[in-house]
């Protein structure tokens, strides 16, 4: 954080969004804040160094891993603004030569980038919950640690070296299915474990009303303390730039929920899922994730 006679300029991490864009071009300005933006990409590669580090003023981050941040006191805040959200639904694949349904998954090889990803917690906890699968049956993969280093996989988790590949693996059969947080391979070659993915997520949001929230937006503490009005107007920023990517489309399912009781349902859901698998040692309460000024930022 650099403070000039005007502008405080606070060094920011983010991917590029629609809704992000108008902001990181440029088009979104205030006069009391300057964003001074990361090259990193994708946006799990800050993740880590945010919740270690505390590398930045202001991260998207992956809510699962500030969750569990926040359960071992990382000095962190959350902003009531979501950056990523998507149903989980199709984001389980399998081979299509070697098809399985969620029924089929006890005692099969599952693979997924870190145990912990937000995207995993999502699916595992659908599959438990609205499909009744046994999680603790299944044979876990992984390829890297968590974002948080306090966090241990749990006993049993198989790490493979990092000259494999979750595609190649899946592909050979060395793994039954995978989970994909980003990137899902457009490819005939594989297929959703979840039959027909789009319908059931329909399903899914209308008996459950919430949104799989990914990402939303930390900051330091100390920021937070020292400097609540910026911390506020990075939040109008935010709000401003989605609205500049016409967001949410008229009719459409908000997927970047912004204030706390837009963004509640999906918190309570991921703070449970969470500690069903075991990744929190106690339940968090929604307001604990922010403080007095994040609490009561309005969507």
């Amino acid at each position: 954080m650099s403070v000039d006679a005007q502008l405080t300029t606070l060094s920011a991490a983010f991917d590029d969004y629609p809704h992000t864009l108008p902001l990181k071009r440029g088009e979104i300005k205030s006069d009391r804040v300057a964003l001074d933006f990361s090259d990193i990409r994708p946006a799990n590669r800050f993740f880590k160094p945010m919740v270690r580090e505390l590398k930045f003023d202001v991260s998207e981050m992956a809510i699962a891993t500030y969750v569990q941040a926040k359960a071992c006191g990382k000095p962190l805040v959350l902003l009531p603004a979501t950056m990523m959200g998507r149903f989980q639904h199709g984001t389980i694949l399998c081979n299509a030569a070697r098809p399985l349904t969620p029924a089929d998954l006890p005692g099969k090889r599952v693979g997924v980038r870190s145990y912990s990803q937000t995207t995993a917690v999502w699916v595992r906890g659908i599959l438990a919950n609205d499909y009744g699968v046994d999680m603790d049956r299944v044979r876990w993969v992984t390829f890297e640690d968590g974002h948080v280093a306090e966090y241990r996989e749990p006993a049993g988790v198989e790490r493979v070296g990092g000259d494999k590949n979750l595609l190649k693996m899946l592909r050979e059969g060395e793994l039954d299915a995978a989970i994909y947080g980003a990137d899902l391979p457009d490819d005939p070659a594989f297929r959703s474990v979840l039959p027909d993915p789009d319908a059931a997520a329909q399903t899914w949001y209308a008996q459950h009303k919430v949104v799989p929230i990914n990402h939303m937006v930390v900051v330091t503490e100390r920021l937070a303390r020292s400097r609540p009005d910026l911390v506020a107007e990075v939040y109008r920023l935010l709000a401003q730039s989605k609205t500049a990517a016409g967001l949410p489309k008229a009719g459409a399912i908000d997927f970047l929920p912004f204030g706390l009781e837009g963004c509640r349902p999906g918190l309570n859901t991921i703070i449970n899922y969470a500690l069903q698998q075991n990744l929190i040692p106690r339940k968090i309460d929604v307001e604990e994730l922010f403080d007095s000024t994040t609490r009561a930022l309005r969507g």
